[in-house]
């Protein structure tokens, strides 16, 4: 081989390591998402005026790191740097730049309002958040993804057991319990209310679409389930 083609094969596999599913684009989230939580937690132990933003900041990435983390652990062959959800949606992203633009306009002119000690309650019920998602998630296994599933692998089971026996949408009511706590840390009362219209609209629609195809894969064993078990998500049955 000349060395023009080695040099080309070297560019073209250069740049598949920064595509979606390569291996130095993924690394370099990473490795942002690490540097956010050390600066998150560097803000809460040396600051004063900014401390909830430094929890909301460290929650935030562990929660992008931790959903890669368990696409690398059950749907490997699914790994891309979309497992991020950093691209979730184009709504999910305009809610954390709202988020972004109330808390640093409130900080600057009501900054007695960002140091109301509130912040901790956020926070537990942020981690309380986290976990619960976590758990769900690795209840469910390989029968959890990320995108609504419109058929049925082989190996696709109905979970009812551990943290499934008291919601049917565990991994939901996690994310919608950590969604609104993080604008409670920060002490943004008009996100607050809007990333609770949303994150329940979201999840009312998602919920409904759904359930609809585990009908289709499942039958009566999904609506006897649905019938004797919550869904997890305020206002929806």
């Amino acid at each position: 081989m000349e060395q023009s083609e080695i040099v080309k094969l070297n560019k073209i596999k250069a740049k598949n390591a920064w595509s979606k599913k390569g291996a130095a684009r993924s690394s370099a989230i990473a490795c942002g998402l690490g540097i956010g939580i050390g600066f998150g937690i560097a803000l809460f132990i040396f600051t004063e005026t900014v401390r909830g933003f430094g929890i909301y900041l460290a929650g935030l990435c562990t929660f992008h790191m931790w959903e890669y983390i368990w696409v690398t652990m059950y749907h490997p062959d699914k790994l891309s740097s979309k497992s991020f959800l950093l691209n979730h949606s184009p709504q999910f992203n305009m809610a954390l730049l709202i988020s972004f633009i109330e808390y640093w306009i409130e900080w600057y002119f009501f900054p007695s309002l960002k140091t109301v000690s509130l912040w901790w309650i956020g926070a537990i019920c942020m981690i309380f958040g986290q976990v619960v998602r976590s758990i769900a998630m690795d209840t469910a296994g390989s029968n959890f993804t990320h995108l609504v599933q419109e058929e049925k692998r082989e190996d696709h089971v109905l979970v009812t057991n551990g943290i499934y026996q008291y919601m049917r949408h565990p991994s939901y009511f996690g994310w919608f319990v950590w969604s609104v706590s993080t604008q409670v840390i920060l002490m943004n009362p008009i996100s607050v209310i809007g990333f609770g219209w949303a994150s329940w609209n979201f999840f009312s629609q998602r919920i409904e679409n759904e359930e609809d195809y585990l009908i289709q894969f499942f039958g009566k064993s999904y609506k006897d389930y649905k019938k004797s078990v919550w869904s997890g998500i305020p206002g929806i049955q």
